[in-house]
């Protein structure tokens, strides 16, 4: 499995990290967003939940609520994201992985038709080999996903590619010397690893940004999750990596999705070891308990050394969200922006979950509202 080299060469990360580091003084006004209206070719039928299909919690209203109440408060400019092409992807996803995603709805229709999305049948178990891709469509869906929660329907492809691009141009501004940016994805993507998605992601937003910003001159980068579900598939990425930090605050795994990983005894291998936090919490968790562990991840990141912060932004935090058992309160989260300020690191914003769509858009904007007054 092809992985990322963890270091640039020797004789240019001195210079490298210093523009990076220079680029932190710049003068500049507001929150920049990254969005593109692509983001509504992704809109599945249903999901498998508690053993039926439901209609899906990851949909398009999601995006445009917090647009929407980006464009109430004045922030911005919104901006469409500028197109990378697949070298990004490829830093961060296997190949043969890109071009399943890429042909999958075709072959699902030449063999179960157009009117309902590609959900997988089965999967692979322990003991079971994955030496073989399997020719079939079915096969294919069961070896690079890892749930029947998230269809491919036949905008998949195309908003996902957006949803990255989004989160590269997030990157080309904080190299270019921006404080901040927000990229406003959809899909989201840190449930998606190097070879396989799942929890409504397919591309994994952050990570791709994180090697982005190490390919453009960051020494290192601290990848910070807060959704309330782990990102299984960041720390998937960067497990054998010392270059990437990745930090993730989220709901225990023994108790919840995805369940398989994101423990706290889990904290990277090589060397990567010692390179990644997982800060588990119980459910029921109010601001009391979370700002703990917030502070925690400041402290870690800050020991860390990173140049940057990639920022998986998921507000299914709140005490609101149907599918989630925390209980944050909408204030609280200006409350998280400003403790997210105050690791005083260009950041960048990558949204991933949360599904109490009237109260989005507020949770989203206190984070970055948050962030900017503190």
């Amino acid at each position: 499995m092809r992985r990322p080299p963890d270091s640039l060469p020797r004789r240019s990360r001195e210079a490298a990290r210093h523009r990076l580091i220079a680029g932190k003084h710049k003068d500049t006004s507001g929150v920049i967003v990254i969005h593109s209206e692509e983001h509504r070719l992704q809109a599945g039928r249903s999901e498998l939940n508690d053993g039926q299909l439901v209609p899906c919690y990851e949909k398009p209203a999601r995006a445009d609520i917090v647009r929407a109440r980006i464009e109430a408060v004045g922030f911005g400019p919104i901006v469409e994201p500028t197109r990378h092409g697949l070298a990004p992807l490829e830093r961060v996803h296997d190949a043969g992985y890109l071009g399943f995603l890429q042909t999958a709805w075709d072959e699902w229709v030449k063999e179960h038709g157009a009117d309902i999305d590609a959900l997988p049948l089965n999967w692979v178990a322990p003991g079971m080999s994955r030496r073989r891709v399997p020719r079939s469509i079915d096969g294919r869906l069961g070896f690079y996903s890892f749930d029947a929660g998230t269809p491919i329907t036949a905008g998949t492809w195309r908003a996902a590619t957006a949803a990255a691009d989004s989160a590269l141009t997030g990157a080309d501004r904080l190299r270019g010397g921006d404080r901040s940016a927000f990229s406003l994805c959809r899909p989201p993507g840190h449930h998606a690893g190097h070879a396989f998605y799942g929890g409504y992601c397919f591309l994994n937003n952050a990570a791709i940004a994180a090697q982005s910003l190490r390919d453009g001159g960051a020494a290192r980068v601290a990848v910070l999750d807060v959704d309330y579900h782990h990102g299984n598939g960041t720390q998937e990425i960067f497990w054998e990596r010392g270059d990437v930090l990745f930090v993730s605050i989220h709901a225990d795994p023994i108790d919840e999705f995805p369940y398989f990983c994101g423990h706290a005894d889990e904290t990277g291998a090589g060397v990567g070891e010692g390179a990644n936090l997982n800060l588990t919490l119980p459910w029921g968790t109010d601001w009391t308990g979370y700002a703990e562990a917030l502070a925690a991840a400041a402290a870690k990141i800050r020991e860390f050394g990173a140049d940057a912060l990639v920022l998986s932004l998921g507000a299914d935090t709140y005490g609101g969200d149907p599918i989630s058992r925390f209980r944050l309160l909408s204030e609280d989260f200006l409350r998280m922006g400003a403790a997210i300020s105050g690791i005083g690191l260009p950041t960048l914003f990558v949204m991933e979950g949360g599904y109490a769509v009237d109260d989005l858009g507020v949770n989203v904007v206190n984070v970055l509202t948050g962030f900017e007054q503190a």
